[in-house]
């Protein structure tokens, strides 16, 4: 039965003989193939008719001949004969050509209804046994061999190494494209699958994929974020587009597609130090804070680029892991420390009731550090000594950083690096949703608190 009506046929055709648009645009509206379309018209043109002589139907010598022959006398196409004659496809009529010109038109018939004859007749494949091969009559050698042969299909097709515990529908997908060489039956003993359970699989892999849409929006949101989202900020950023979904379907999605973050998790080695005699660990590793600007953590890194080094000194304010505020600069001298704490502090109230928690390095041990968080009634905290435990959270963001930013390009001076940094920060707090904020940014946690 054709794919299309006569009638749809026709309106196509009709549109293109009373339009003024080409193949191409009339196809296109139609949404076929515009070499089907222009067959389609060939035909109309020729035989008054869009109907093809019906597919399978068997042509004699004569007719063979006299298409070849009209084809010559009048200086046809391929396109052009098919189309005169109502043939289904041009490529019937250059086989018959060839065939014509070597002398082989004749026998062309003869040799179809043989090699068909002959492929029916397939070996029914035998399973080996240990009897002596020279007391096996040739029908069952012939049997075994192509048992041995289909075993050699399905091994390459299957993989040496997970020859068991293979999933039925990959083996319903072994089979399915081993079946034109094999007999179906022996197949599935072969590898161990039923009847009934083999259809099954074979029906359902002719349905749509139910999750085709949601595997696309999850390829788009990985690859938006560079691979820096695992399945569950990849799901929380899909649930923020307003489509509900299952984190577990999400992974599975992403591991069918072969995606997985780029960030490897991080793991922190220390041993318990003593308290430092500047000031105690007030924080005490409780780094969960009830409002803004009740709870900072600060540190310094080093960066290594073209042979040459920059510090970042950062201070994030622990209510929504928001960096308040930031200096880069090429020496660990105490203006890194001292210029980023300005920022800071200048974003406060007249009293910030704030806690601001370090390790014991020498910037925080400084008289000028002290003497600014003295004056706007700042505490100081900080880590006991040789634990970066104690100043985890700080320690996260600097390894979230590395690995999400630093680790994954390649700087070739000090000024890119800088402006990297930049915007990565901007974007860590504006565009980065966390799982601990509901899988908003922290300027967004921020903002939805204060409303």
């Amino acid at each position: 039965m054709s794919k299309y009506t006569e009638q749809f046929k026709l309106t196509a055709i009709t549109a293109y003989l009373e339009g003024t648009d080409g193949f191409r645009k009339v196809a296109q509206h139609f949404g076929i193939d515009f070499s089907l379309l222009r067959r389609w018209v060939a035909s109309y043109k020729a035989r008054s008719t869009i109907s093809p002589i019906p597919h399978g139907q068997r042509y004699d010598i004569n007719f063979k001949r006299r298409v070849v022959q009209y084809m010559r006398e009048h200086r046809l196409s391929l396109r052009q004969t098919a189309a005169h004659f109502g043939l289904g496809q041009s490529s019937r009529v250059g086989i018959w050509e060839h065939q014509y010109y070597s002398g082989n038109l004749a026998t062309s018939t003869a040799t179809q209804r043989k090699k068909s004859a002959d492929v029916s007749k397939k070996i029914k494949p035998l399973k080996p046994t240990d009897t002596d091969d020279a007391l096996k009559p040739r029908d069952q050698l012939m049997a075994e061999l192509e048992y041995l042969r289909m075993e050699n299909a399905v091994l390459k097709e299957l993989g040496f190494e997970r020859g068991e515990g293979t999933k039925a529908r990959e083996k319903t997908l072994i089979v399915s494209r081993l079946r034109t060489r094999f007999p179906l039956s022996a197949l599935l003993a072969l590898v161990e699958l039923s009847n009934s359970t083999f259809y099954y699989q074979l029906k359902s892999l002719q349905k749509p994929d139910k999750h085709a849409h949601l595997k696309e929006l999850v390829g788009q949101v990985y690859h938006k974020e560079k691979g820096l989202y695992g399945y569950r900020r990849v799901t929380l950023a899909i649930k923020n587009q307003g489509i509900l979904v299952n984190k577990k379907v999400v992974e599975r999605l992403m591991a069918d597609q072969g995606l997985r973050a780029v960030v490897r998790p991080k793991k922190y080695r220390s041993y318990r130090g003593e308290i430092g005699r500047i000031a105690e660990n007030l924080l005490e590793r409780n780094f969960i804070a009830q409002r803004p600007n009740q709870k900072w953590v600060t540190d310094v890194t080093e960066f290594k680029v073209a042979q040459q080094k920059l510090y970042l000194s950062p201070v994030m304010d622990l209510y929504n892991s928001e960096i308040v505020a930031y200096e880069i600069a090429r020496r660990p001298s105490y203006e890194l420390v001292g210029n980023m704490l300005e920022k800071a502090l200048s974003s406060l109230g007249k009293e910030p009731k704030l806690v601001i928690h370090s390790d014991q390095g020498w910037h925080y041990q400084q008289r000028q550090y002290r003497e600014k968080l003295e004056q706007r009634g700042v505490k100081q905290s900080m880590s006991r000594k040789g634990n970066c435990l104690d100043n985890a959270a700080m320690e996260s963001f600097f390894g979230t950083l590395k690995s999400e930013f630093f680790y994954l390009k390649r700087f070739e001076s000090i000024e890119e690096l800088t402006t990297g940094l930049d915007e990565y920060i901007r974007y860590y707090n504006h565009d980065r949703i966390k799982l601990r904020l509901n899988g908003l940014s922290p300027v967004d946690y921020r903002a939805q608190a204060a409303s």
